[in-house]
């Protein structure tokens, strides 16, 4: 399976691209044209497996998940082609929010880049040791593509988590990387839990993980049900890199892919997992410019309910039907307050 181009610019949509929204007539408004709609380049990618009160505009202080029936509900959007490349230039019109089946209006639409607080997860247990090179290139990757006023923190585990650095520059981050060894056994889920925590010193509102591990949970005081709700309760995108070997010696380590896939989705995020660990420096670079690439919807829920139950969000797009090659993905709902 090919991964990721190393190609990284966002280029204007080719002629093709062109006159097939041409003869479509995809509903654009009267300040968007055909020359404002980009698709960013990308080759194949492995595949995926299983508050504010009132504003005017969408802004980085917008970006926390408000969980109140009085105020937006804030969703971030990526937008993808056919090829998994990132389609920027659509419009409000070009979205609709269902929240449990009922179409919600978008108050508020933003396709503005801002920065972002981000944690990166690594897995230094012993397995990984064969893979640091590729690791540490991943990371490179992952921070060269971000927004240059990005902030970072670093938590490695291995036996148990540990918080290498708090949030600094990505330059930094890169130096702590260099000092990496694998040893140990595997507490994913203690070092999940651990940078969801931290996230409550975030600077910004728009939040995201990253964690790259090459194998299941075997050592967490935390259980699997435990972090996924806690993920689910949060505003934090969560995306996940699994290097897994063909062969695996444990129960643990064959759960591996499912347990990143059921963390991640559900907040927004993506699970890739790859059988070739050459592949993780372009899916890192990948996903730093898919949280660049983002709109945000923001809507107030037309029957709010003080439940404190899971409420479901779906992100449909509004595109001449041969135009359904677009996909929209989002975080899959959010939890009311009580």
């Amino acid at each position: 399976m090919q991964a990721p181009g190393t190609s990284v610019a966002v280029l204007q949509i080719g002629l093709t691209f062109f006159f097939t929204l041409f003869a479509f007539n995809l509903p654009l408004s009267a300040q968007t044209g055909i020359d404002d709609i980009h698709v960013s380049t990308r080759a194949g990618v492995p595949a995926l497996r299983s508050g504010v009160d009132s504003v005017h505009e969408i802004n980085e202080a917008m970006m926390h998940v408000i969980k109140t029936d009085t105020r937006l509900v804030l969703v971030p959007v990526t937008v993808t082609d056919g090829m998994q490349r990132f389609v920027t230039g659509l419009q409000r019109e070009n979205f609709e929010v269902f929240e449990d089946k009922k179409s919600q209006p978008i108050q508020n639409f933003s396709s503005e880049e801002v920065p972002v607080s981000i944690g990166i997860i690594l897995d230094t247990s012993g397995s990984m040791s064969d893979k640091v090179d590729r690791v540490r290139e991943a990371i490179h990757q992952f921070c060269d593509a971000a927004n240059p006023q990005d902030e970072f923190f670093l938590i490695t585990f291995s036996n148990e988590p540990r918080l290498v650095t708090g949030f600094t520059s990505s330059d930094d981050i890169a130096k702590e990387v260099l000092f990496t060894q694998a040893k140990g056994r595997t507490s994913l889920l203690d070092a999940i839990y651990l940078g969801l925590r931290k996230m409550k010193d975030a600077k910004y509102g728009k939040k995201a993980l990253l964690i790259i591990s090459d194998g299941g949970d075997n050592h967490s005081r935390y259980s699997e049900r435990e972090v996924r709700g806690i993920a689910k309760e949060s505003d934090v995108m969560i995306y996940s890199i699994g290097t897994f070997d063909h062969y695996v010696p444990t129960i643990e380590e064959s759960r591996g892919p499912e347990l990143l896939s059921e963390i991640s989705e559900p907040t927004g995020g993506q699970a890739y997992m790859l059988d070739n660990a050459s592949q993780m420096p372009s899916v890192a670079r990948h996903i730093g410019l898919e949280l660049r690439s983002q709109y945000v919807l923001a809507y107030r829920p037309q029957a709010p309910v003080r439940s404190g139950k899971w409420r479901k969000i779906r992100v449909t797009l509004r595109l001449p039907k041969k135009l359904s090659f677009l996909q929209a993905h989002a975080k899959t709902g959010y939890y009311a307050s009580e």
